[in-house]
Order: structure tokens, then sequence, then C-alpha cells
């Protein structure tokens, strides 16, 4: 059973959509790093939607480098949401310019 491109990248557009709206609207940290992953899984989506219609493996290679950014993005991502509960005890976005002072 083939899928269609066309439902790929629909779903890979929504899920984008999705995490687009999470960052612009949300306030917490996490549900912004949350949605910032959901940006990345839908890129990944649509680049092996793509290599698999196209019949070569190179967005599956693409994937592979995009997986490993986001391993380390969740690395320096958690440290800095760490650091921020530590110091001011909340995860609200707005209070991040408070750790200059």
């Amino acid at each position: 059973m083939v899928v269609p491109i066309h439902h790929v990248i629909a779903i890979a557009a929504i899920l984008f959509t999705i995490g687009v709206m999470g960052v612009l609207f949300r306030r917490n940290a996490i549900i912004v790093f949350m949605s910032v992953e959901i940006m990345l899984n839908a890129v990944n989506l649509a680049f092996v939607g793509f290599s698999r219609f196209h019949g070569n493996i190179d967005g599956q290679i693409f994937v592979f480098f995009i997986m490993t950014l986001a391993a380390a993005e969740v690395a320096v991502g958690l440290a800095i949401i760490i650091s921020l509960f530590r110091n001011l005890s909340t995860t609200d976005i707005s209070e991040i310019n408070r750790l200059k002072y």
C-alpha cells in the first residue's frame, strides 16, 4: 500500500502549523520547546515523503542529520530551561530577560 505524496505533505503541513502556533502563542518554555520538536518532525516527515516519492535516499540522509541536530538541541534547550527554573522558579519565557540582572 502506497501513501500518496499529497497526504504526506498535508500531514507534514498540519504538524508544522501546530508547531508554529505553539511557538507563537504559548509562554511556557517546555511547550515552546516541544513545539519546535514538532516542527522538526514535520520537516522530517516531508523529507522522507519526498525521498520515497522520488525513489532516492537523499531525504532520509537529511533526516538523519536533522535528528542529530535535534538531539543536541534537546541537551542545550533542557539545560537552559533548568537554569531558568532554578534561578526564577518559573518556566515562563517572558521572564528570561530577568536572567541578565
